[in-house]
């Protein structure tokens, strides 16, 4: 009897759960071109002492720009104020920029950026180009990636998991 429960025992089936996942993904991007451009405004500044305004003159000024062109420097003229005293003079001056007509300054080609506006201050990126980007994952989780043109990106996972309760 005893062989026949020592045999039962070692022969009664075991039991588990187990679960299998694999989980894959891929993504590939083209980046598309652009240019952020800020038109700049023109600005004079002028410091100093023992400083004058020369006769019938002015210090620096600005004059007035149109609807198309920026506002110029009006240069002064000026002497010191007290011949023989020290004195000190600063002046600076930023040539603003004329207006672009609407639909110029930027040509985008296959998604490079063949020219831009001539602005003070222009961030420009070219686009993506495809060209051989491209990506696969087999069913063996084999994952091959092929490098695209400018401004492309290219990524991919696998997963595997195997969970035994």
């Amino acid at each position: 009897m005893k062989k026949l429960f020592l045999l039962l025992l070692l022969a009664a089936p075991a039991s588990a759960d187990m679960t299998h996942s694999i989980t894959t993904a891929s993504q590939l991007s083209v980046n598309g071109a652009y240019t952020d451009a800020n038109r700049i405004g023109s600005t004079y500044a002028v410091s100093g002492s023992n400083i004058k305004v020369a006769t019938d003159q002015h210090f620096g000024k600005l004059t007035a720009g149109t609807a198309t062109t920026a506002a110029t420097l009006d240069v002064g003229a000026y002497d010191v104020n007290t011949a023989g005293a020290a004195f000190s003079f600063s002046e600076s001056w930023t040539q603003g920029d004329a207006v672009n007509a609407i639909g110029s300054g930027v040509d985008v080609t296959s998604g490079v950026v063949a020219d831009m506006p001539a602005y003070g201050e222009v961030l420009t990126m070219s686009g993506g180009v495809a060209g051989t980007l491209a990506g696969t994952i087999t069913s063996a989780g084999v994952v091959t990636l092929v490098a695209g043109g400018a401004n492309t990106s290219a990524v991919a996972s696998v997963v595997t998991s195997l969970t035994v309760k």
